[in-house]
C-alpha cells in the first residue's frame, strides 16, 4: 500500500464513526420529539425555581426589613430540597416513558422485526434518558446556585465545594430514579401504572417506613436511606435518618440499579413482540 492510499483511506474511516451510538441518538431524539415530556419537565424543575427566586426577590424589595436577601445559603438549601424531589418526579416521567413508550405507540414491534438486538435497544434508553433528565435538572439547578450566589446579599454564601458535591448529588438521585422508572416500566410495559406506583413509593411509601424505628436495620435497604448517606452534610440540617456507612449505601445504590435493570432487560428480551 502507497503513502497516498493510507492518507487517502485513514478519513474516510475516521468519517465513518459516528459521534454518538445510533441507538442511543434516535431514543434521545425520541424524548425530545414528545414536546409534552420535555415541557413537562421543564416546568417541573425550572419554572418552579424561577419563580420562587422572583418571588424571593420581590419580597426583599418591597420590605428589606423584614424579608432577607433571595439568596445566600439558607435559600439554597431549601431550594435543594425543593429540586430533589421535582427531579425524582421528572425523572419517573421520563424513565416510564422510554420503558414504556415504544409498546404503547406500537413502535416496539417495528423495531423488532428490524433484527436490532432487543438488548441493545434497551441499554440505549439509559444514557438517552440520562442525557434529558440531567439536561434540564442542570438548567434548574444552574438557576438556583447563580441567584444563591447573586442575590446573597450579606447572607452566607454556598461555597465552590458545596456547589459541586450539591450538584453531584442532585444528578445521583434524579439518575436513579430514572434508572427506577425504566426497570419498572420495561417490566410491566404500562407508563401509567409505573407513574402511579413509582410516585406512591417515592412521595409516600419510602418516607413513611424511614420513619418507623420498628423496623431497625431492615430500612438500611431503602433508596432514600443510602442517598440521605450521601447528600452533603451542609446542605440540609439534621444527620441521615437511618445511620449506615459509605460502603453499605454504596451497595445499597448498586443494588437498586441492578435489579430494576436486570428485569427490564430481561422482559425486554423475553416480550412478546
Amino acid at each position: 500500500m502507497s503513502t497516498t492510499t493510507a492518507t487517502t483511506d485513514l478519513p474516510r474511516r475516521l468519517a465513518r464513526v459516528p459521534r454518538r451510538p445510533r441507538l442511543v441518538g434516535a431514543e434521545l431524539l425520541k424524548l425530545r420529539k414528545r414536546r409534552g415530556l420535555v415541557l413537562s419537565t421543564l416546568a417541573l424543575t425550572v419554572v418552579p425555581m424561577l419563580i420562587a427566586y422572583t418571588v424571593l426577590l420581590i419580597l426583599h424589595a418591597s420590605n428589606a426589613a423584614k424579608h432577607g436577601p433571595a439568596g445566600g445559603l439558607e435559600n439554597f438549601s431549601g431550594s435543594m430540597d425543593l429540586l430533589s424531589q421535582l427531579g425524582v418526579v421528572a425523572a419517573i416521567l421520563v424513565g416510564a416513558t422510554l420503558g414504556a413508550g415504544d409498546l404503547g405507540s406500537g413502535v416496539f414491534r417495528e423495531l423488532v422485526v428490524t433484527g436490532r438486538s432487543r438488548l441493545a435497544l434497551f441499554a440505549a434508553r439509559v444514557p438517552a434518558g440520562l442525557a434529558l433528565v440531567l439536561m434540564v435538572v442542570g438548567a434548574a439547578f444552574a438557576l438556583t446556585a447563580t441567584a444563591s450566589t447573586v442575590f446573597a446579599g450579606s447572607s452566607d454564601v454556598p461555597g465552590t465545594g458545596l456547589l459541586v458535591s450539591s450538584a453531584a448529588w442532585l444528578a445521583l438521585a434524579t439518575g436513579l430514579a430514572l434508572v427506577l422508572a425504566l426497570g419498572v416500566s420495561s417490566t410491566l410495559g404500562s407508563r401509567g401504572t409505573t407513574i402511579g406506583i413509582l410516585l406512591g413509593w417515592q412521595l409516600i411509601a419510602m418516607p413513611l417506613l424511614l420513619q418507623l424505628g420498628a423496623l431497625g436495620s431492615l430500612r438500611v435497604g431503602l433508596l432514600e436511606a443510602a442517598t440521605e448517606r450521601l447528600e452533603p452534610a451542609r446542605l440540609f440540617e439534621g444527620g441521615a435518618t437511618v445511620p449506615m456507612s459509605l460502603a453499605a449505601a454504596l451497595a445499597v445504590i448498586a443494588a437498586w440499579i441492578v435489579v430494576p435493570l436486570a428485569l427490564g432487560a430481561w422482559r425486554t428480551c423475553t416480550r412478546d413482540a
